[in-house]
């Protein structure tokens, strides 16, 4: 066929398509103007059910549209490349009942684009032109990857993993004695464990609603009858345990060696309840101390006796304010526990 054929054909196509969007144009503009006219003078109902209309006939509009798209695609595959993109209707957009102004929009948008090449590719020549275009230089495939790893390389640390921003500082725990919850106590009741012969159970007043007991094994070291009515000091957030089947719910703090063991003795005056300090420490006890975190067994190889036989935490006395420091009988430079 000669090309001046064919142009001819392409004009006559284009203007076919033409005509038919300018006949689907002017159908909506009527429907919509209908439906403008309803909605002004309807109620309720009649706007929805004019919606319901609308959406009946956009449906039909765009069946008949599809319908001409492929007969122009047959044409075009038969005489040149000509391509006529399908008209595309946007949703009715109605306005609220109660609105000052009722709209209704409807958009025709067509795009429509004429191309003039050669004869029309076969399949097997498309193909192979899509083909040659696709193909990838080895040097080209080599550079993709070197780049893929160096932004890799960029978005991630040494070990691999994706590099994070900076973090904000970590507050350093701080284990110290000031973590210990010690008070004085008043033992008001003591006998000896029921299964245990070196241990034991105390009831002690440390200044709370209930009693506390106590489990301690100073059998060997203290005679019961020094036990009864004793102040001692007593360490009062350690988790409770059961000792051979009786719960412990504090621990009597003692001096002591490998000959001898000593209760510590609380300043005159001391009062159940009242609580042990350390100058220049500030006091933040646990409400129970964590056995995984281990704070006592940190705390306590630097709690010791000094010459003067005081209670110390790296040679800071116990003190109970106003009242005096925490002292021991006879022991002096031996571990406290």
């Amino acid at each position: 066929m000669p090309d001046e054929s064919r142009l001819q054909i392409l004009e006559r196509n284009a203007a076919e398509a033409e005509a038919l969007i300018a006949d689907i144009q002017e159908k909506v503009n009527s429907v919509q103007k209908k439906i403008g006219q309803d909605l002004l003078r309807g109620s309720g109902d009649s706007v929805s059910k004019t919606i319901s209309t609308v959406t009946s006939e956009t449906e039909r509009l765009q069946t008949e549209i599809n319908h001409w798209q492929r007969v122009l695609t047959l044409r075009q595959i038969r005489n040149g490349q000509l391509y006529v993109h399908p008209p595309k209707i946007s949703p009715v957009v109605v306005a609220g009942a109660n609105s000052d102004i009722v709209t209704v929009k409807e958009v025709l948008t067509t795009k429509t684009e004429v191309k003039e090449s050669g004869p029309v590719l076969s399949a097997k020549d498309s193909k192979t032109k899509n083909s040659a275009t696709e193909t990838v230089s080895p040097a080209s495939q080599v550079n993709k990857k070197g780049e893929k790893k160096a932004e890799k390389a960029i978005n991630t640390g040494a070990g691999g993993s994706k590099a994070k921003g900076p973090q904000p500082p970590v507050a350093e725990e701080v284990v110290d004695v000031g973590r210990l919850d010690l008070r004085v106590g008043k033992i008001v009741e003591v006998s000896q464990h029921p299964d245990a012969d070196t241990l034991y159970v105390e009831i002690v007043d440390v200044g709370e609603p209930n009693l506390r007991t106590v489990v301690s094994g100073l059998v060997k070291h203290v005679p019961i009858e020094e036990m009864q009515n004793r102040m001692v000091i007593l360490l009062c957030n350690l988790k409770p345990a059961k000792m051979r089947g009786v719960t412990s719910e504090a621990m009597v703090m003692c001096a002591s060696s490998p000959e001898k063991v000593e209760i510590l003795i609380p300043p005159a005056g001391s009062l159940p309840g009242d609580i042990v300090e350390f100058e220049g420490i500030q006091r933040t006890a646990d409400p129970v101390l964590n056995p995984k975190k281990k704070i006592f067994e940190t705390v306590a190889p630097f709690l010791k006796t000094s010459n003067e036989k005081i209670a110390t935490y790296k040679g800071v006395p116990f003190e109970v304010k106003g009242k005096g420091v925490v002292t021991t009988p006879t022991l002096i430079n031996v571990n406290i526990k």
